[in-house]
């Protein structure tokens, strides 16, 4: 009955194939849960300690470990066993360079972890923790080792000589560092540099810098930087170096100012030498012969105690260093009296004096000036007015000529309007009745008789007469007291616009 079901029922290509990729799959797995965890770098420095770990992992528990087995690999192709660890036989160191520097740190095959110590540049290379099983054989894992260095680093200067042809003129190394480092030169004196680098048998690597240029005098004192950079270092190492550029004197002759006169005492000529080294030796003679018995030589310096014909000469200054010989002469003129440098003129010098006097005021008024034009237009104004006129008063009516009126005069003004009089006389303000009452205290305009006389005589005689009539007459042309508010009311004149 089977056999009839597969023959109606055939596997299918496609399911074959999913069948085999997983069992593929499955096996995979197996193999990693078998597997040598290990770290797969580290790195360490020379008289150092490192751990090297190492732990089988054993997913299901049916490998049985038999032995553990650390190799050394320092170069492709060289396989040396430094540690072997057996359950029943123990510990065994076979190599000689490595012993009584390793450990282990547990003794168990699950566990076969070792510390090695006084490290060595030699010890790089790659270490494989390789496990002996069954039935799977053998497992491994493998951890590199990167043994770092730093560098000693130092810089030095090369003096040379000013000449015409490039040449090393500073130095720079970064000897026995891993990894390899590398250097920079800092200058504004216009050279180049090379580098070389050179390999150690511990794998350190030596690197040498020079920098070079043509020397010149100006050369001489400048600075030069040597940067080391390398991974070993926090920050990188700078060096700063001073040029020696050595060179043949150069001679000049100072303090001769041209006013040397008979009976001068004490006239000082200078010897000056720019020169790399210094000078050895300073030498000064005349042209005329041995020197007068009035000069003292003292080193670099020439010193005429009495000033007469006899240094009327030219005077020869000679340097001498190890590269060479330069001198300098100079000529002194010896005159029957002293020249006397006129100085500025007295003039000059007080119009000078007064001038800025002169500005200084010029400036002192104008600020004078500028504050007292603001004071015066920020203060209360300066002029007094006019005194205040009672309101309806005909004193100022008084005090006018009579004249005819004019077409102008005649001529009705509107309320507030201004009229002025071709004669300069007051200008004529006119007020209507209500301005008018306000002014008066609130009451009715008071009349102001002297408008119905042409002068003032007649204004007189209306008055007298007045006084001789009845009492009911005169007081008709008075105005009514009781509208008079206290004080009486003022209006001043119309101001001038």
């Amino acid at each position: 009955m089977a056999r009839d079901y597969a023959a109606r029922c055939p596997v299918s290509p496609v399911r074959n194939t999913w069948l085999v990729a997983a069992a593929i799959l499955l096996a995979a797995q197996g193999n990693r849960a078998q597997k040598v965890r290990v770290e797969e770098e580290l790195e360490a420095y020379p008289t150092e300690s490192v751990e090297l770990r190492c732990q089988f992992i054993d997913g299901g528990g049916r490998t049985k470990l038999t032995q553990v087995s650390w190799i050394w690999e320092p170069i492709d192709g060289q396989r040396d066993n430094i540690a072997v660890f057996h359950p029943v036989y123990g510990q065994s160191f076979p190599n000689l360079s490595f012993k009584d520097r390793v450990v282990f740190l547990h003794n168990t095959l699950e566990n076969p972890s070792i510390r090695i110590s006084d490290l060595r540049m030699s010890d790089a290379g790659r270490y494989t923790c390789e496990y002996a099983t069954y039935p799977s054989g053998n497992e491994q894992g493998t951890t590199t080792l990167i043994m770092l260095a730093k560098p000693k680093n130092s810089a030095n200067v090369v003096t040379v000589q000013a000449g015409t042809k490039s040449v090393v003129v500073a130095q720079c190394e970064a000897a026995d560092g891993k990894p390899a480092a590398t250097i920079k030169w800092l200058a504004s004196v216009g050279g180049n540099h090379s580098t070389s680098t050179t390999n150690g048998p511990d794998g350190t690597v030596t690197v040498r810098s020079e920098y070079r240029l043509v020397p010149t005098p100006a050369d001489n004192g400048r600075e030069v930087t040597c940067m080391v950079e390398q991974r070993t270092q926090d920050r990188p190492w700078v060096h700063p170096v001073k040029l020696s550029v050595e060179y043949p004197p150069s001679v000049t002759i100072e303090g001769y100012d041209h006013n040397w006169y008979v009976g001068r005492s004490d006239a000082v000529l200078l010897c000056t030498a720019n020169a790399n080294p210094a000078p050895t030796t300073v030498t000064w003679t005349a042209v005329s012969g041995p020197l007068p018995d009035t000069v003292v030589v003292d080193g670099n310096k020439l010193t005429v105690r009495k000033v007469d014909d006899a240094v009327n000469t030219t005077f020869i200054c000679e340097v001498e260093n190890k590269h060479g010989t330069s001198k300098h002469q100079i000529t002194t003129i010896v005159n029957e009296r002293q020249q006397i440098t006129p100085g500025p003129p007295t003039g000059a010098v007080i119009g000078g004096i007064l001038g800025a006097l002169a500005f200084i005021g010029i400036i002192i008024g104008i600020i004078f000036f500028i504050r007292k034009r603001q004071e015066d237009g920020e203060g209360p104004p300066k002029h007094k007015p006019p005194p205040p006129v009672k309101a309806g008063s005909s004193t100022e009516m008084l005090n006018k000529p009579s004249e005819p009126p004019t077409a102008t005069e005649t001529a009705p003004l509107s309320p507030g309007e201004v009229y002025y009089e071709p004669t300069g006389r007051e200008p004529v303000t006119n007020l209507d009745d209500e301005t008018t009452g306000a002014l008066n205290g609130g009451a009715q305009p008071v009349l102001d008789d002297s408008a119905k006389y042409g002068n003032i005589n007649e204004l007189k005689e209306h008055a007298t007469d007045g006084h001789h009539g009845n009492d009911m007459e005169s007081s008709s042309h008075e105005p009514p007291a009781a509208n008079i508010s206290r004080g009486e009311s003022f209006v001043s004149p119309a101001m001038y616009v």
